[in-house]
């Protein structure tokens, strides 16, 4: 007797908080995160890469070439000044978003550092490769571009190491094999002129990149 009167009063007794239990799960549930928030990037726009640096100065008149001099085979674009960088015709995303970036619009001085996230050299280079941004904002542009990568892969690491310079994302490493690399890390310098020079080995540190910041684009490094 007493087993059939216990029966519903235990079953009373059981369901209020069972209800609650699967109430507050269902409550408390969290939506996994959209594609675009796993990929959020630490990166500065592109909106200016193909525009003049600002402390680009108009050379004087008898500074200016013949045309007769200006090379013919380098595309020109009418965002920048100068002739266009000499890099292969590749056009990438900005890892932000937005319209391609067109390798060959860009304009000197620049430094151009392929990188990727799962490649050893570049993790210590890229910090350094902030660090020159940083020091020569306004005379030098230093773009990224993140190579044979994923995008959460990069993102994750270079907001790790508070790198935020403008880079594209070249999953495809469409960059690297135009210019008849296989490795990283690889550094393109570009000068005023638009013409290249690339150096490709061990991880750079601060005094050996500013060398080479200085002798192939003229910009000297402080700091």
């Amino acid at each position: 007797m007493s087993r059939v009167r216990g029966g519903p009063v235990l079953a009373r007794w059981l369901t209020p908080p069972l209800a609650l239990l699967l109430a507050a799960c269902t409550a408390t549930e969290v939506p996994p995160p959209s594609p675009a928030e796993d990929a959020a990037s630490p990166f500065t726009d592109c909106a200016a890469l193909t525009a003049p640096l600002l402390s680009s100065a108009a050379p004087s008149s008898a500074a200016l070439p013949s045309s007769a001099a200006l090379p013919s085979a380098r595309p020109s674009d009418s965002a920048g000044t100068g002739p266009a960088a000499d890099l292969p015709d590749v056009s990438l995303p900005c890892f932000t978003g937005g319209g391609p970036v067109r390798l060959t619009a860009l304009r000197g001085p620049a430094v151009i550092n392929l990188w990727g996230s799962w490649c050893g050299p570049c993790r210590e280079e890229l910090p350094v490769m902030q660090a020159l941004s940083d020091a020569t904002a306004g005379r030098l542009r230093v773009i990224g571009v993140d190579t044979r990568d994923s995008r959460d892969a990069g993102a994750s690491f270079a907001a790790g190491q508070g790198v935020s310079f403008p880079t594209l994302f070249d999953p495809d490493q469409q960059l690297l094999t135009a210019l008849g690399k296989v490795a990283l890390p690889v550094t393109v310098f570009i000068a005023a002129d638009g013409s290249r020079e690339l150096y490709t080995g061990k991880a750079l540190d601060k005094p050996t990149l500013g060398a080479l910041v200085r002798t192939h684009t003229g910009v000297t490094v402080t700091g």
